[in-house]
């Protein structure tokens, strides 16, 4: 009909939602690295104040369970983290350690921006 050629196939549409459906999928991975980044730091902490604890159940010395806490923890977040220990003088009362953390998050997100994490363990005085 008339000499003109009609166009016909998908070709063009295809490539406009192939680079709208990219950002999203980028988005989303990167919030899944954030996911699991908190959940590290959250294990991590978790098992610092767990060592600090056994520490604190069995020396008379809050600084020794502080210290212990501090060292279970990796040097990238040991300076952040904030401690307290509560351990009485009596054998089989409860010490117990405590700590927070302001988590920063990763690269799309301002470097003010982050998740605060604690964490805190309970164990009896043993001496």
């Amino acid at each position: 009909m008339g000499g003109r050629q009609v166009l016909t196939g998908d070709g063009g549409s295809v490539t406009v939602e192939f680079f709208l459906v990219v950002p999203l999928v980028i988005v989303v991975l990167v919030a899944g690295l954030q996911v699991v980044s908190v959940a590290r730091a959250r294990i991590e902490l978790l098992g610092a104040v767990r060592d600090g604890a056994r520490v604190a159940a069995t020396s008379p010395d809050p600084a020794k369970a502080v210290e212990a806490v501090q060292n279970a923890l990796p040097p990238s977040i040991r300076d952040r983290v904030r401690i307290s220990v509560s351990r009485p003088g009596e054998v089989g009362a409860p010490a117990r350690v405590s700590a927070r953390l302001r988590h920063r998050l990763g690269a799309p997100f301002p470097e003010d921006f982050g998740v605060d994490l604690s964490a805190s363990a309970t164990m009896l005085v043993e001496r």
